[in-house]
């Protein structure tokens, strides 16, 4: 998937961040660092890996993008060295949360480690949509014991679970954070022909391996028909300022994910980053503005528990 590709990739100049450049990327293989991962029963014979430090409330849950393991929240990537790939660092977003509240990270079904080996997770049929994401999402949290309330920090794909998430699980949620996050608005700023050929795209991609492959028409349908997000909710958007592209349909696909970016904010009545100076893999390339924002809304939710 685009997603999972980008996040492992780091600018080589001060152009964009594109496909060709994750891809070419995705060789360098990080060093395994599974933390305190332990899989957890989700019910049906199914576990998923779930890596969970720190304590504290909020519980601040991490999901990654679209193929990515829990790993991708403990590695970093090196600006002087872009074709190293990405390394495992203190300074990442989940260790680094974990300093100040209880935070958690979880292998998607058919997500893959960055070292290239399956997680822990069970596999299930694939394409999955945001709705299955939430359900296996909120039936590990459980499973695991681990408190509400809950700060939903999604990262390209992962955002469209965290947003439905939030919608679907009001009573829980105290706060989300979208990480340059896919939004249900994109389909309506990209054009029908972009649209159609990111979404062969995505079906294309799927090698028969049981690999995660989402299904963005069916989450834009089931985030369409959730309740709107709870009003006060504290939220933060962090959108890409590197230019990078999906390459689909003809024409830069630039313009409509900042368009599709500023109606998130606005649905989700959130503080808005534009300045990020990152591409699609802002947790990687830029971890310490997200642990910030992160902490924003752990602060305001902490704000809001003392009254």
């Amino acid at each position: 998937m685009f997603a999972r590709r980008l996040v492992r990739a780091r600018r080589a100049s001060a152009a964009a961040v594109t496909l060709a450049v994750s891809l070419a990327l995705c060789a360098g293989a990080a060093a395994r660092d599974d933390g305190d991962a332990r899989p957890v029963g989700i019910g049906g014979g199914r576990r998923v890996l779930l890596d969970c430090r720190g304590s504290g409330s909020p519980t601040v849950v991490l999901v990654s993008g679209a193929g990515g393991a829990s790993d991708e929240w403990t590695h970093i990537a090196d600006a002087a060295r872009p074709e190293s790939g990405l390394k495992p660092d203190p300074s990442a977003v989940l260790p680094q949360v974990a300093r100040f509240t209880r935070v958690c990270a979880y292998d998607r079904p058919g997500t893959t480690r960055l070292d290239g080996t399956p997680n822990g997770s069970t596999p299930v049929t694939q394409p999955t949509s945001a709705a299955a994401g939430v359900r296996d999402l909120r039936a590990a949290l459980a499973a695991a014991g681990e408190q509400p309330p809950y700060v939903l920090v999604g990262a390209s794909w992962g955002a469209m679970i965290a947003s439905l998430f939030a919608r679907a699980e009001p009573a829980p949620t105290a706060g989300v954070v979208t990480v340059d996050g896919a939004s249900p608005f994109l389909k309506d700023t990209l054009t029908p022909a972009q649209w159609s050929a990111w979404m062969d795209k995505i079906r294309a991609a799927d090698p028969g391996k049981g690999l995660e492959r989402p299904d963005y028409p069916a989450a834009v349908r089931e985030l369409r028909g959730a309740p709107a997000p709870p009003r006060g909710l504290p939220a933060v958007v962090l959108t890409s300022d590197h230019p990078w592209d999906l390459s689909v349909g003809g024409g830069s696909t630039w313009p409509a994910w900042l368009a599709a970016q500023r109606r998130l904010a606005d649905d989700l009545r959130a503080r808005h980053v534009t300045s990020t100076d990152s591409g699609h893999g802002i947790a990687v390339e830029q971890p310490r503005l997200v642990v910030r924002a992160i902490l924003d809304v752990v602060g305001q939710t902490r704000a809001g528990q003392e009254r």
